[in-house]
């Protein structure tokens, strides 16, 4: 009774429910499918597959020590998949529930169609806290609860098939894949995760409540495990319960040992929850990929985006030497944190009235840990789409000010302005010419003057959206929302209001 698992945002073998319970049952075939359809998405890049294939090369290797070595093939998900099963004689086929973008979404479609033509079943156990269906706001973090505090599925025994070729993992899924080089990108595979989880909860967290809003400090005290989430080196449960762990551990120390580790490890244990939460938003309403949560909207920012605007944007020619400098460290890294993920969406929003989803596209192709699930509703709570979250304006200056306060990180990211002193760096466009001559800069030439008035631009997007929001029908609208999407954790009233506004960090 030979079974499948198709491996797709799930690359382990601990805590792979699929993979044990289809052990269970008989013989097993461990399948990636490398898919050119969808490696042709907007949303995916060459650096997104460079750490993906890390992971299936550590995934080959763990699989092969358990008996039978990762098979991988490239093709349509659907033909790959006849063809296995008629082959091999398959007599079911698992997976983990996946909340993709509406490529994967309709190829999961698809292949539902195909195996029930076929009469083989397709098992799809969850992987997240993610509910499929009707999901009920109202018990939703009962569920996840129970489903976070469940055991963890061990790596079972694979009987070898060496009848199966395992096949190439190429370099590139497709010949025309746009090279990305991303020079800064972390290194993908499980052990990777693991060290990266076992340093963080027992050295670089302890501050993470504090410092994880700054670039300056962000990059050590963050876990830094977003893309091993994001693709299923370790999973959700995992670091849940060893989070859970460390904090009973902690409770355990002298109150004079304990140091800040208790609110560090409670911010990010809520932050794991979050994870979930905002994939239901998707998983529950897939339209918001495309389209505004809140309809009433739409057109308000038109349907086609300033490409001057955007370019600047994109290549961290702002004018806002902070934003650009955030810029530039993600396209270097692949990874950037929180609060600068926010401020980069909320700038192209609101300060550039871009209409987020080339913005989002963009993004999304930087992201290493680009998780669709959370990607958009996140990207449409910043740009104040959703109607039900705050406005939420950041001020690049501000921002600039709070969390770089000397320029190191601008100047790092920044060459052009590296000799101008702290009290320009934040704003060197009001230098007067004699001080530009001083410093060997030119704004305008060396250095772009801002795109806009920030403050002004500001108030204006304020002012439009705000208004677009306080009509009946868009107040109806928000209502049913949030009866949607809303969250129902029970927190203080003051927290729960602020968490209304909070931006991710699974990083």
């Amino acid at each position: 009774m030979t079974q499948l698992v198709w491996f797709k945002r799930d690359l382990r073998t601990q805590d792979n429910e699929a993979l044990f319970r289809a052990a269970e049952n008989g013989p097993v075939v461990p399948l990636y499918i490398i898919e050119p359809g969808l490696w042709q998405q907007p949303d995916m890049s060459g650096r997104h597959w460079a750490f993906l294939r890390e992971n299936l090369l550590s995934l080959r290797d763990a699989l092969a020590q358990l008996g039978q070595p990762l098979v991988v093939r490239r093709g349509e998900a659907t033909e790959v998949l006849r063809s296995i099963a008629k082959r091999h004689r398959i007599r079911a086929v698992w997976s983990h529930q996946e909340t993709g973008n509406n490529w994967t979404f309709r190829r999961d479609q698809a292949v539902a169609h195909l195996l029930k033509d076929i009469g083989i079943p397709w098992h799809q156990p969850r992987q997240h806290g993610v509910v499929r269906g009707n999901a009920d706001r109202d018990t939703w973090s009962r569920q996840w609860e129970q489903l976070m505090a469940s055991g963890l599925y061990r790596p079972p025994a694979l009987k070898p098939l060496p009848e199966i070729h395992p096949g190439e993992i190429p370099r590139e899924p497709i010949p025309d894949l746009i090279t990305d080089d991303c020079p800064g990108r972390q290194q993908g595979g499980r052990l990777s995760a693991e060290k990266n989880l076992s340093s963080f909860l027992t050295s670089r967290g302890e501050r993470y409540h504090s410092e994880m809003s700054s670039p300056l400090t962000a990059t050590d005290s963050c876990s830094r495990l977003s893309p091993h989430l994001a693709w299923g080196t370790v999973s959700v449960r995992e670091v849940v319960q060893a989070t859970r762990r460390r904090r009973a551990q902690i409770k355990e120390l002298p109150t004079g040992q304990r140091g800040t580790w208790g609110r560090a490890l409670a911010a990010f244990e809520g932050r794991l929850h979050w994870h979930c939460h905002f994939m239901q938003k998707l998983e529950s309403e897939p339209r918001v990929e495309f389209e505004n949560m809140q309809r009433a909207l739409d057109g308000l920012r038109g349907e086609t985006t300033d490409p001057s605007r955007l370019r600047a944007w994109q290549d961290g020619q702002t004018g806002w030497p902070f934003v650009d400098a955030c810029m530039r460290a993600l396209a270097h890294d692949g990874w950037i944190n929180f609060r600068m993920r926010a401020m980069l969406v909320s700038v192209a929003s609101y300060q550039l009235w871009l209409h987020w989803r080339e913005p989002a596209l963009h993004l999304a192709r930087l992201f290493v840990d680009y998780e669709p699930g959370i990607h958009y509703p996140q990207v449409q709570m910043q740009s104040g789409t959703t109607g039900i979250n705050s406005l939420r304006i950041y001020n690049p200056i501000k921002q600039s000010v709070d969390q770089d306060p000397d320029g190191r990180f601008i100047r790092a990211w920044v060459p052009e302005l590296a000799g101008i002193d702290s009290s320009s760096i934040h704003n060197p466009w009001l230098m007067s010419e004699s001080e530009q001559r001083r410093c060997g800069l030119r704004i305008g030439e060396h250095y772009p003057a801002p795109l806009v008035d920030h403050q002004e631009a500001a108030r204006e997007a304020r002012r439009r959206i705000q208004g677009a929001r306080s009509g009946a029908d868009a107040r109806t609208q928000s209502r049913k929302i949030y009866d949607r999407h809303g969250s129902r954790k029970r927190t203080q009233r003051r927290s729960r209001k602020k968490s209304s506004q909070t931006t991710l960090d699974f990083s």
